[in-house]
């Protein structure tokens, strides 16, 4: 992980509900095929838009607490955060222009 950060339940408050602009999480797991599609997506994005939403990225498996929270039930889910709120989430591996659009309807 280059430009996106790996998140925990222990350091969902602090990085992403706390944060001083928006975030998308990318909920995923290690057994997930789409999500290994999507991963180098979000770093592309990440270096392209890091200025203005921070993408951070939460295993499932390891961070079972924050996924039931906001009822994650498939991976991946991708939820945009805003002011400590989830705005928007899509779920499943989507092509670049469409991650682009949900970030950009949350800014």
């Amino acid at each position: 992980m280059g430009n996106t950060k790996a998140v925990t339940d222990k350091s969902f408050v602090a990085d992403v509900l706390q944060a001083d602009k928006p975030v998308l999480v990318d909920f995923w797991a290690e057994w997930c095929g789409p999500c290994r599609k999507v991963s180098p997506l979000l770093e592309e994005i990440a270096g392209e838009m890091g200025d203005r939403v921070s993408i951070v990225k939460l295993n499932i498996d390891e961070n079972p607490e924050t996924a039931r929270a906001y009822r994650v039930m498939s991976v991946p889910t991708l939820t945009v955060f805003k002011n400590g709120q989830p705005v928007q989430s899509i779920a499943g591996a989507k092509p670049k222009g469409e991650l682009v659009r949900l970030i950009e309807s949350a800014l």
